[in-house]
C-alpha cells in the first residue's frame, strides 16, 4: 500500500494508528482512501489492504 505516495507496510495498523505513529490525531488531517474521503467515524476500524492508496492531508493554521 502508499501512504502520500510512500511505500508503506501497515502490519495490521488502523489509520488511526498509523495516524498516531506519525503523530497526528483525527482532528488534525483528513484521510483520502483510494480517492475517496475516509469519515472520521472509520479511522479506528478501517485496517487498510495491500493495494489502498491513502493520503494523509493536515489541516493548517494561519493566515493574515
Amino acid at each position: 500500500m502508499k501512504v502520500n505516495g510512500e511505500k508503506y507496510t501497515p502490519d495490521g495498523k488502523s489509520i488511526e494508528e498509523i495516524l498516531k505513529e506519525r503523530g497526528l490525531t483525527k482532528e488534525m488531517v483528513a484521510v483520502e482512501l483510494n480517492e475517496k474521503i475516509l469519515p472520521k467515524s472509520e479511522y479506528g476500524s478501517y485496517v487498510p489492504k495491500e493495494n489502498d492508496v491513502i493520503e494523509i492531508v493536515q489541516f493548517m493554521g494561519g493566515g493574515c
